[in-house]
């Protein structure tokens, strides 16, 4: 007997109906999820492309400007507002937030989705993993040197298990994550364990990757110098033997083009391009030591009285004119000093050269050759390696000098002048660490991150703090670190209170972890 018979005549009709409307509706769910998916939206990326996608985005920022290359003193500007900050010695928080919204936003939030992503896999791409663990090291040093403990293990991760509220690491365990990392990362780079042929920095070369990775981990190792000289000098060990940078072809540089152009060189080619000069120990620095670096890196306007005037027709780019500003004013108060120093007006001192250095297309070199050697020739004097420490400083100077010659513009510096400088400025001993590390101040310039966590860890060189009245520092003369951003304030109060609770006051003065006397 069907089902139907044991219906009644009277409820027959309505089943009958339920059962057409049932078959009705398992017909339309048929293929519904492919009828309501759109054919052209993303489900997944390449996380080769999230890697490319977080490595242009560190090219750094306006915030560079701003703080970085203005506390270590090479660069500065008098005006005040939009643009205060290292150059009053004040916090201001609008800025002091640039490097934690990209950073986070833009960079790790990439790069971490993109190793959730390919370890899912059943065959993840080592070599790509490693590549995102690299840039991952790379991002959260700037990260933690900036603003000293900072979310790391939890860390970005709001899309992948819905925690909003990471808690922050201190600045050790996040450094002994980094080490560890950066170790297991390029020790699994393999040319035979899976090709990434598209990524931004080398191409897929396997062999740069490794370098660049070990490279990593001695700029790492060495931030540890006084807090920890025990295992700096361990894994500075580990690195030179894995094999660092070789050659300026290994640089880690971000080249901009039209599609997406240099950050810093946009701002000082746009509305704040009569703001910002360089600063007058920088120029002295390099002036003092006839560095034929100056006039490829600054030009002054001779006699310009507006910014009008700051045109290639009063351009002079000879070493002899240059002449730097000096910190400590404002707009209103440093016309004194303009009038002392003969110049027309503050539109006379000398400026980063935005046609070549400062252009919008100039590239930002985040890992380079020169620094990597002058690290290894600090290593050398300190013991932890053996090595010709004055033939290495010595090629770490060529090897900045020849890679002005990647900047738009007639940036040669000729070999003649390379070696003349280098004769007359070897390692001399008993003054090894600070000539190394001033010449880090120069192959850092426009890395404002890199340039200001080295000035800390090393004390070198040995510039005059910002005697501008009105500072917000209260016991210490340099900047130490950046303030947190003001949302993480409101909305992660209490493990921003854990944190502070362990470093100190959120204040420019408070030192981070490995900055020590």
């Amino acid at each position: 007997m069907s089902l139907l018979n044991t219906i009644p005549m009277r409820n027959s009709a309505k089943y009958i109906l339920l059962v057409g409307l049932v078959m009705m509706l398992n017909a339309c769910d048929k293929d519904f999820d492919e009828l309501n998916t759109n054919p052209v939206r993303l489900t997944s990326i390449d996380g080769t492309f999230q890697l490319n996608f977080a490595i242009i985005q560190s090219a750094p920022v306006y915030n560079n400007l701003t703080y970085e290359t203005t506390i270590v003193r090479q660069m500065i500007t008098p005006f005040t507002g939009v643009g205060t900050g290292a150059n009053l010695n004040q916090d201001n928080r609008s800025a002091t937030q640039n490097n934690w919204q990209r950073g986070y936003r833009n960079v790790l939030k990439n790069l971490i989705d993109a190793i959730a992503s390919e370890e899912l896999k059943e065959a993840p791409n080592t070599n790509l993993l490693s590549m995102l663990k690299i840039w991952k090291s790379h991002a959260f040093m700037v990260m933690t040197d900036t603003y000293g403990d900072v979310p790391y293990s939890e860390a970005s991760r709001a899309f992948l298990d819905g925690n909003s509220f990471p808690i922050y690491d201190s600045q050790e365990s996040i450094y002994n994550a980094l080490l560890d990392e950066l170790a297991s990362a390029a020790g699994a780079l393999d040319p035979g364990k899976g090709a990434v042929t598209q990524d931004v920095l080398y191409g897929g070369d396997i062999d740069q990757w490794k370098r660049l990775g070990y490279s990593l981990m001695l700029r790492a190792a060495m931030r540890l110098v006084k807090v920890n000289p025990g295992k700096a000098q361990e894994f500075a060990a580990k690195a030179i033997a894995g094999g660092i940078i070789q050659s300026n072809a290994d640089n880690a540089v971000v080249r901009h083009n039209a599609d997406f152009r240099n950050p810093v060189g946009t701002n000082l080619n746009g509305g704040q391009a009569p703001f910002y000069y360089l600063d007058e120990e920088f120029v002295n620095y390099l002036a003092d030591r006839n560095d034929p670096r100056l006039p490829v890196i600054g030009v002054r306007y001779v006699g310009a009285m507006t910014e009008g005037d700051q045109t290639e027709e009063n351009a002079d780019r000879t070493s002899e004119a240059q002449i730097g500003m000096p910190q400590g004013f404002d707009n209103s108060s440093i016309p004194p000093v303009i009038e002392a120093a003969g110049l027309a007006s503050l539109y006379d001192y000398t400026q980063l050269d935005r046609s070549r250095l400062g252009n919008p297309e100039a590239p930002s070199f985040l890992v380079t050759y020169a620094q990597t050697q002058l690290l290894l020739a600090e290593a050398i004097v300190r013991g932890w390696t053996t090595g010709d420490a004055a033939g290495v400083y010595a090629s770490a100077i060529e090897a900045n000098m020849q890679q002005m010659s990647a900047w738009p513009g007639d940036t040669d510096i000729a070999q003649e002048d390379i070696d003349a400088y280098v004769t007359a400025n070897p390692l001399d001993a008993g003054a090894e660490i600070e000539q190394i590390n001033g010449q880090y101040w120069i192959a850092s310039l426009l890395n404002g991150p890199e340039a200001w966590a080295n000035f800390r860890r090393s004390g070198f060189p040995d510039i005059k703090p910002n005697p501008y009245p009105g500072t917000d520092l209260k016991t210490e003369d340099f900047i130490r670190r950046l303030t947190y951003p003001d949302s993480e304030l409101t909305v992660n109060r209490a493990n921003v209170e854990v944190a502070l609770s362990r470093q100190g006051a959120d204040a420019l003065d408070t030192r981070v972890w490995w900055d020590v006397n």
